[in-house]
């Protein structure tokens, strides 16, 4: 193509030497819209060939076309008159003229080729350049798209991760959440009983104040009667003393008749000292036992209320001995069986001992200190529930301290059926009345619980709380209570503490 281009600007550059090296005349074509100005060879001394003729009308310079008249005597004209040399110039010009324009127009065809050729060529290979960017674009899209992909299932897989994790997390803050709410429930539960409890000890309260109210106004009208009584007195007083008055004459006869009254109550003493002697022989054997155990190796078998004295002491008790339990020999320190007693007593009661030993009673924890001082004793805690259900504890070493030590217990080697472990409080722990605390608890758990009992906070047991009846099924935290055999209301129809030598 440059070829080409080149040959069509020498051979223009030609014509242009031609038309400038003559005397040149410039001439107009149009084509279409383009328009054309030449300047063409002169050929004065050529003469145009007979068979010359021009053919491309289209680009001629023709004059309009003449009348027919004119044009019919034209040719008859020409024959008489020779042409001038402007029109040979005209004529060559136009042969020229039309040569040129063949040969432009298949240099145009030709230029139109190669060029249209190139441009498909320039096409397809930009199409193909482009097309190799594409491609390359593509590639390196796919690997970007490949790598992405590949941190995206990074991240994926790392929220996976975090994800399962925070499920976990979310997992174990609700199990949290539920076992809290549980324990929160239990509080809640634990709360509505203390408030209970409380409600209950406020209307006992009350009721207590009532009756305490109504006995002062008893003693106020038993005061008030005993001031009549004592006006009464006065006056009888009176009335005696002049009656006195009046039998002073007869005194002498008195005073013989008293002194005859004063030797019959000298023979009547010397009878009874003599009576005594002879029956506090056998008496004195009976007493020189200090427990039920010698009392059952002296022969005695049957259960029942016997005397013993205790040791390093003149003092003489009424137990009850219990011959047939686990070999008997056992002295009876507490037993409970209806309820008859009320055991929601003071200091000086449990220790003096109320009750009686052949009923429900408290022997005293004086009279225990001492027994359980002389010797190493063992416990037996026997219990038994409303269902007829019978448990016992049993500790090897056991004994209380005195008064001094607020009677403090101690009881090591538990065995037993009441439960997995012991109900007691641990060794040390201090004995608690309603009006002496001893306890380590804030709340005065012998005014809480009732009774008296070795509370250490409250405690596992109470032996001394209220019995209530079995046909009661309110749960009751006041009552006799074993925990870890009947947990905190033990429905119980008896109990029983005693003692007996750790050698039998």
């Amino acid at each position: 193509m440059g070829r080409l281009l080149a040959l069509t600007l020498a051979y223009l550059a030609h014509l242009l030497a031609a038309a400038i090296g003559s005397e040149r005349q410039q001439h107009h074509v149009q084509h279409g819209r383009c328009s054309y100005t030449f300047i063409l060879p002169e050929v004065q001394h050529c003469q145009p060939l007979k068979d010359f003729q021009v053919t491309n009308t289209l680009q001629r310079d023709s004059p309009p076309e003449a009348e027919p008249e004119a044009s019919q005597s034209r040719p008859g004209k020409a024959q008489r008159e020779r042409p001038s040399l402007q029109e040979r110039k005209l004529d060559h010009l136009e042969s020229a003229m039309e040569n040129n324009t063949q040969w432009l127009q298949k240099l145009e065809n030709f230029i139109q080729e190669n060029v249209r050729s190139g441009m498909e060529e320039m096409k397809r290979t930009a199409v193909h350049t482009q097309t190799a960017a594409m491609l390359e674009m593509g590639t390196n899209l796919l690997s970007q798209s490949a790598e992405q992909t590949r941190k995206l299932t990074d991240v994926e897989t790392q929220v996976l991760n975090q994800t399962s994790r925070l499920e976990i997390q979310l997992l174990e803050y609700s199990l949290f959440t539920n076992r809290l709410e549980k324990h929160i429930l239990l509080q809640t539960q634990e709360i509505s009983r203390l408030s209970d409890k409380n409600s209950f000890l406020e209307q006992r309260l009350l009721a207590l104040e009532a009756r305490y109210g109504r006995e002062l106004q008893g003693l106020q009208s038993e005061k008030q009667q005993l001031q009549e009584l004592l006006e009464r007195q006065s006056g009888l007083v009176s009335q005696l003393q002049g009656e006195l008055s009046s039998s002073t004459l007869n005194s002498s006869s008195l005073q013989r008749q008293q002194a005859v009254l004063t030797d019959t109550v000298q023979q009547l003493l010397a009878m009874v000292n003599h009576c005594n002697e002879i029956s506090n022989a056998p008496k004195e054997e009976l007493l020189s036992f200090r427990d039920c155990a010698e009392i059952l190796r002296s022969g005695v078998t049957e259960s029942g209320i016997y005397s013993i004295r205790l040791t390093n002491s003149t003092q003489t008790v009424k137990v009850f001995c219990d011959m047939k339990t686990r070999g008997g020999g056992w002295t009876v320190l507490q037993h409970r069986r209806n309820g008859s007693v009320n055991f929601h007593r003071g200091w000086r009661d449990y220790k003096m001992g109320f009750g009686e030993p052949s009923g429900e009673h408290w022997l005293g924890n004086d009279i225990i200190h001492t027994l359980t001082s002389s010797q190493e004793y063992s416990l037996h805690v026997q219990l038994k529930d409303r269902e007829g259900n019978e448990a016992f504890s049993n500790y090897d070493r056991f004994h209380i301290d005195g008064e001094d030590n607020n009677y403090s217990l101690h009881a090591e080697g538990f065995s037993g059926t009441a439960g997995r472990t012991s109900s007691l409080t641990h060794t040390g722990t201090p004995f608690s009345t309603k009006d002496r605390d001893n306890d380590r608890c804030t709340c005065k758990c012998s005014q809480l619980a009732s009774g008296g009992w070795w509370f250490e906070a409250c405690g596992p047991s109470n032996l001394n709380g209220i019995y209530y009846p079995s046909s009661s099924s309110v749960v009751r935290y006041n009552g006799i209570k074993w925990y870890y055999w009947k947990g905190p209301n033990l429905m119980t129809t008896m109990t029983t503490m005693m003692v007996r030598p750790a050698n039998f």
